[in-house]
């Protein structure tokens, strides 16, 4: 139910930036004649009928960075195939199926999303026979389009919008479930993590060492509390980076960060006994920009609990942790079980958050009332408007709000205006994502203008 992703994959230099500013009627990415211009992921909200999701343009599959950056774009090319709904595979008609391709294909074989299979530069018909060849790679189906001659764009788009998963209803569905919740458990080394996973599952399913990096890779525990069942991902503890020596290293902080983006939600786990440290941070950090509900976790906390206020933790954490200033806190300690339950049911509440989901009339009214307490600033002698508002996805709850002119709205404006909506619609502990989308002329939906009228008339 979050927002659909459709990911845009293919080597270097078959028009992946050039496709992905046509779709988005935008130029976004950098298109050059140069390799390795895209390096990090660039996401763009579609909205194409009723129907929204986002679209993300990725680097080239295989190339060597002459920044010594090709760890980075890899590792940012998988985290865009992972979370993909529906795939483009980018391919080039002059120049023919090339080894690259067929490490592309290779790549998307056990990929268990839809794929198409885009033959880009197919200017015109007399190419159309040309792209056949690449039915060899056996990745989607075929379409055929040009950026560059404005060719097939509509077929394109409509095969995208048939792929796309189900989109996000205002309430659950009558006998709808709630899926299993899956808990990631992150932290650096020796911080209790496997330890707290046998607590969950009341069996010594981890290796328990106080040798630090016993956890090598992520291991799911499925265990069931008061009859609800859950799903604990323990994932390896993490070292800085100038102290990863082996493989086995890097294999674990990529796995833990896939570990967070696999998950529900995060337990971010701290020693009591030892401070901050970089790593922490850098876990932090992650987990911020991956949007996933978040609660810190302060363990061990018997060896403390007698001499040090909690509240000292608290600001601590909340001093460290600037954009993860809304998660909730917890004090545990794995060993014996204290706090673990009340943990987990605050777990449960996050998850609950992030699914939650309201009607375009509330949303309205609620922003409404915000912009009629606090006006954004003039931008260029105007100001700023906010037409109306709707939710267009859950984990995060994403919320896109149609306006006059995007750029006017001021980063501490934006932050304003999520802190109303986390606190008016019971999002007060989860993040939420926001986007700011020009008002097509077609579009006269203007609630929130008229909601302000109704103020301004009630106040006179």
């Amino acid at each position: 139910m979050a927002v659909p992703q459709v990911v845009i994959v293919g080597r270097p230099n078959v028009g992946k930036s050039s496709l992905f500013n046509w779709l988005a009627n935008a130029r976004l990415a950098i298109v050059d004649d140069h390799p390795g211009i895209t390096r990090d992921r660039i996401t763009h909200l579609m909205d194409v009928g009723d129907r929204y999701f986002e679209l993300v343009d990725t680097g080239g599959i295989g190339i060597h960075d002459a920044d010594n950056l090709t760890e980075h774009i890899e590792q940012q090319i998988e985290i865009a195939i992972d979370s993909a709904d529906v795939i483009l595979f980018v391919v080039d008609v002059r120049d023919g199926i090339l080894p690259l391709d067929q490490e592309v294909a290779d790549r998307l074989r056990y990929v268990d999303v839809p794929i198409l299979c885009v033959a880009n530069k197919t200017d015109d018909e007399r190419l159309n026979s040309q792209a056949d060849e690449f039915y060899k790679l056996g990745r989607g189906k075929l379409v055929r389009v040009s950026t560059k001659q404005n060719r097939g764009k509509s077929e394109l788009m409509n095969l995208i919008i048939d792929r796309l998963p189900p989109s996000l209803g205002t309430e659950m569905a009558v006998g709808e479930e709630e899926p299993t919740m899956r808990i990631a458990i992150v932290g650096r080394r020796n911080v209790g993590k496997s330890t707290f996973v046998n607590t969950l599952a009341k069996a010594e399913r981890m290796i328990v060492s106080e040798i630090p990096g016993t956890t090598r890779d992520s291991v799911d525990v499925h265990f069931e509390l008061d009859g609800k069942a859950f799903i604990a991902i323990d994932t390896p503890g993490l070292r800085p980076a100038k102290s990863r020596k082996t493989d086995i290293d890097f294999y674990s902080t990529h796995r833990a960060q896939r570990s967070i983006r696999r998950a529900d939600v995060v337990f971010l786990f701290f020693d009591c006994a030892q401070r901050i440290s970089k790593v922490d941070k850098q876990l932090g950090d992650y987990i911020a920009k991956q949007y996933k509900p978040c609660i810190l976790v302060v363990n061990k906390w018997d060896l403390l609990s007698d001499t040090m206020p909690t509240e000292k933790w608290v600001r601590y954490l909340n001093d460290t942790f600037h954009a993860m200033h809304f998660a909730p806190i917890a004090f545990i300690t794995g060993m014996t079980g204290k706090n673990v339950k009340a943990l987990l049911n605050h777990g449960q509440m996050l998850y609950r958050q992030s699914r939650g989901r309201t009607a375009t009339g509330p949303l309205n009214r609620l922003l409404a009332d915000a912009i009629h307490r606090n006006l954004p600033a003039l931008y260029q002698n105007r100001r700023p408007k906010v037409y109306y508002a709707t939710q267009v996805g859950i984990q995060p709850p994403t919320i896109v709000l149609f306006c006059n002119e995007p750029l006017a709205f001021t980063k501490p404006y934006k932050r304003y205006l999520l802190g109303v909506v986390r606190e008016g619609l019971d999002f007060n502990e989860v993040p939420i994502k926001l986007y700011l989308r020009k008002r097509t002329k077609r579009d006269s939906r203007d609630e929130i203008d008229a909601e302000l009228d109704r103020m301004e008339r009630g106040h006179t």
